[in-house]
């Protein structure tokens, strides 16, 4: 183990950057009194939602399907009575990339009958480069305020002793979904919704880290 003073330092770095993805969750229903009826109706809303979704091309980077569900919907909720209806539901989750087309997409998506659309929740891509940035920064800050807390000391730095990565995180800010419902009866092709226009919302990254650096003897004479 080295004699040689050591600085600890913490540094920090927080970028704003615009989005590169939007997600969108979109939710299909059907509800009918028979089962299989219920399930029929299901798949057709289904395949809708999907063939909207892929009319977009590349446009939508990716398209996953979230899960499944057909239930009875009972006449009592505290005992067990008739079946009244079947309630069939499927989630579909879109990555958007081309945000010129988003309003479009999802005033159409919410105009389908029996459809709920909840987004967009913007965000970057995992792999973006604003991350790095964030990192290299962070730790150019915890370099900068080692050298200045040595040149008061009259000392300079040696050596890193350890760097470590507190992580990245995107903004504390909860995102603000909207919400587009369309239910039977929905405005007939040609007479559609007007298009939502969108503002996307910044991104924020927030990156730290903490180093130790080794440092010559400082100068502590006090003329």
């Amino acid at each position: 183990m080295t004699d040689a003073p050591v600085i600890s330092v913490r540094g920090e770095a927080v970028l704003e950057a615009e989005p590169e993805i939007a997600r969108v969750s979109v939710q299909v229903q059907s509800q009918e009194g028979d089962r299989r009826k219920a399930l029929d109706g299901l798949v057709a809303r289904n395949a809708a939602c999907l063939d909207l979704v892929r009319s977009y091309g590349e446009a939508v980077e990716r398209v996953e399907t979230g899960g499944l569900s057909v239930v009875p919907l009972l006449k009592y909720r505290r005992r067990e009575g008739d079946i009244r209806a079947y309630q069939g539901t499927a989630w579909i989750k879109l990555t958007v990339a081309d945000f010129t087309v988003l309003g479009e997409l999802l005033t159409r998506l919410g105009d389908l009958e029996r459809a709920s659309v909840l987004g967009p929740e913007w965000a970057l891509r995992p792999g973006s480069d604003v991350y790095e940035r964030a990192a290299r920064q962070a730790v150019h800050e915890a370099v900068a305020r080692a050298r200045g807390y040595a040149g008061a000391l009259g000392c300079r730095l040696t050596g890193l002793i350890e760097l470590s990565d507190e992580g990245l995180g995107a903004s504390d800010g909860m995102p603000q979904p909207m919400l587009v419902r369309g239910f039977a009866g929905a405005a007939e092709a040609g007479d559609g919704p007007e298009t939502l226009a969108l503002e996307p919302e910044t991104q924020t990254v927030r990156a730290a880290v903490e180093a130790r650096f080794t440092v010559t003897a400082p100068d502590l004479d006090p003329r």
